[in-house]
């Protein structure tokens, strides 16, 4: 086949949704959407639409164009195991080339005509007589089988609230909504947070804004980004010989898995990491006072611990400021910290993150009961397998509870789920097109598993608040509390034995 240029708009199918009847609807084409996408396609399945509210493909890797925007895996881990490439152009990619990644795998892997961009799902509801799924989209209202939510955690933007903040009369953005149409160069930029995305930010906005100012409510622990370019000739190796490429991902990802025992709070492992985080800050600060400004008041690994060579050496330029409290309010062009002081800018960047533990999908799709999933998870999100939830037959979240990590790839864990999603197509396919429905006993038995695993890691008990736990119930309820090798041995296959099965009234496709 011929191979568009871009995936877009002008070279996916864009017709209305409206009347068509599939076996699987995806949420979603990001990293999760596209996996299942292509493992379905490589069955021969066609049943099934991809819908996207965005106009391209890519998830956070289309939203996240600021610059300096890079991943913190490395290259040949964060890459689908089952469509891998040799020639990436460094041992940790930049979002643009994460980005050509993904369209190369739309449009190589035969996903084009089951893209629906520019569908927004608003309303999705479980129809019991029907035994469907009802959609409602901007393109229409479609139905389906089995629904699988693939719209991630990075999806949707944290906006917090600033007093005046809209009245603000220079411009105001966040990081996943880049207005690149403002230029920086000697401007006076506020940079609202410290978390991963900030720390990519900074160092790029400091070489052409004439001010910077890093409003700080908590330091991160910052280790270095051991990154470097691939060689042609390590790109030429990568590409003669699959097994190569193997063992690079194999010895990433191991290497990787030992930091688990780091969240543990194993004393060996914890300090050594600590220490070498307290290094990184005395080589790269000498200035006391700051280095005292940007030491952290929690453990390390409570929060995200954050890789760069350049952001210690950013904040010691003469022209950058760190104010080490959050922003308050703004009137005019002044901004007011929570400390009283005050800062005059142009440009404020809120790399603020995004709505975590209370997804915003959540409330548009109610179940069998006719509850929302917002509701369902009103104490915190609650899964089994991390994948499926009680009340909502034949639905599969991908990315959602306990399902992403702190210390590896998010890759590996998607792909676990695509796994776990395609033993249930295929258990319903054997037998007659069955309704899947979790028990409550097996989600509540999972979810005190999981609660069971969190106390002891660092994400409870290293005294900070962090995106992972809910602020509602003080649980962990992003992030799953073991190895990345366990959620695979847990969760890397379907379990009939926890769903209640009934007979589905008209036999789904054959898959």
């Amino acid at each position: 086949m011929t191979v568009p240029e871009d995936v877009g708009p002008d070279n996916v199918r864009g017709e209305d949704v409206n009347g068509v009847d599939i076996e699987v609807a995806v949420l979603g084409a990001g990293f999760g959407g596209l996996g299942l996408g292509i493992q379905l396609a490589r069955r021969g399945f066609e049943s099934f639409l991809i819908l996207e509210r965005a106009a391209d493909i890519g998830g956070t890797w289309r939203d996240n164009t600021y610059p300096g925007v890079a991943c913190d895996i490395p290259s040949h881990l964060y890459s689908f195991s089952f469509r891998q490439k040799p020639d990436w152009s460094r041992m940790f990619p930049s979002g643009s080339e994460i980005l050509a990644y993904l369209r190369d795998c739309a449009r190589e892997e035969g996903l084009l005509p089951h893209l629906r961009l520019e569908t927004e799902v608003l309303d999705a509801r479980w129809i019991e007589p029907d035994e469907r799924w009802q959609i409602t989209t901007t393109r229409g209202v479609c139905t389906a089988r089995v629904l699988v939510v693939a719209a991630g955690r990075l999806s949707d933007a944290k906006i917090p609230r600033i007093d005046g903040l809209e009245s603000f009369s220079g411009h105001v953005f966040h990081s996943s909504r880049w207005d690149h149409a403002v230029s920086l160069a000697g401007k006076r930029v506020g940079v609202v947070g410290t978390g991963a995305s900030s720390i990519q930010i900074v160092p790029a906005v400091t070489k052409s804004a004439r001010e910077v100012v890093v409003f700080q409510r908590s330091a991160a622990w910052v280790v270095p980004r051991p990154d470097r370019a691939y060689s042609a000739a390590e790109r030429r190796l990568f590409s003669s010989d699959t097994r190569i490429l193997d063992d690079s991902r194999s010895q990433i990802f191991s290497h990787a898995e030992e930091a688990f025992d780091e969240r543990l709070g194993i004393p060996e492992k914890i300090d050594a990491l600590r220490a070498r985080a307290a290094l990184n800050l005395k080589e790269s600060v000498p200035d006391l006072k700051l280095r005292a400004q940007l030491t952290p008041d929690y453990e390390i690994g409570c929060k995200r611990v954050l890789l760069s060579n350049e952001y210690y050496p950013a904040l010691s330029s003469s022209h950058v400021s760190v104010e080490t409290s959050a922003l308050a309010a703004v009137t005019g062009t002044t901004a007011i910290a929570a400390s009283g002081n005050t800062h005059d800018l142009d440009v404020i960047v809120l790399a603020t993150g995004f709505h975590t533990t209370r997804p915003p999908f959540a409330d548009r799709i109610l179940g069998k009961s006719g509850v929302r999933l917002s509701e369902h998870w009103s104490n915190g999100m609650t899964s089994f397998a991390s994948t499926v939830v009680h009340d909502f037959p034949n639905l599969f979240v991908i990315d959602g509870p306990n399902a992403s990590l702190g210390h590896n790839s998010a890759i590996y864990m998607i792909e676990t789920q695509i796994d776990y999603i395609l033993g249930a197509l295929d258990f319903r396919a054997a037998n007659g097109g069955v309704v899947l429905e979790v028990t409550h006993a097996a989600e509540q038995e999972y979810t005190q598993m999981i609660d069971k695993m969190s106390r002891s890691t660092v994400w409870l008990t290293g005294g900070c608040t962090s995106w992972y736990v809910d602020d509602r119930s003080e649980r962990l309820t992003l992030l799953w509390p073991g190895p990345a090798r366990a959620f695979r041995e847990t969760n890397g296959s379907f379990q009939p034995s926890a769903y209640k099965i009934s007979a589905n009234a008209a036999c789904g496709v054959p898959f």
